[in-house]
């Protein structure tokens, strides 16, 4: 496994590779140890390699900045991952830049229309951020809910609103 920690216009990001794809990544934090945090324990088995991460760096130093860019062509390796989590995962990575969906939609899509928490729980532990846009999952009352990383809410609406101006220029 490879790793690099890099900074953004929305702050620092970790991002963790192995030959199938990314393993782990953060959110922007506001602070560099916050980043480290995330993705501690791949670090510790990973080497530090920002040539093996550049694909990925570049693809999120512009999203960061406001671009339009589609990072659902980013590989992930979801292969450790429950299947049900992996569905909804793969579920959410299909979810439109600006778009939202619920809860019960990612369970339904994960093929288990009663698991709503369930759902709500992988994307709790989304070790994927932004590959797996978990900031465009809402609850059923059309409300933002949990989001991790040092800023929380605020930065899930950052990341919509970005989203949706993308959305109105086409």
């Amino acid at each position: 496994m490879h790793y690099d920690i890099f900074e953004t216009e929305m702050g620092w990001v970790a991002v963790v590779v192995n030959e199938r794809g990314v393993v782990r990544m953060s959110l922007p934090e506001p602070v560099l140890d916050q980043a480290y945090d995330h993705v501690r324990p791949e670090i510790e088995r990973a080497e530090l390699d920002p040539d093996k991460v550049s694909d990925v760096r570049e693809k999120v130093r512009a999203y960061c900045a406001g671009s339009r860019v589609d990072l659902t062509d980013v590989p992930v390796d979801m292969s450790a991952m429950s299947p049900f989590f992996r569905k909804a995962r793969e579920a959410c990575r299909s979810i439109p830049d600006g778009e939202t969906r619920t809860y019960a939609w990612l369970a339904e899509q994960a093929g288990n229309v009663r698991a709503a928490r369930g759902a709500g729980q992988a994307m709790a532990k989304n070790p994927l951020a932004l590959l797996v846009p978990c900031h465009r999952v809402i609850g059923s009352d059309g409300e933002l809910h949990g989001f991790g990383g040092g800023v929380g809410l605020p930065l899930k609406q950052q990341l919509l609103e970005m989203e949706r101006q993308h959305a109105l220029v086409g």
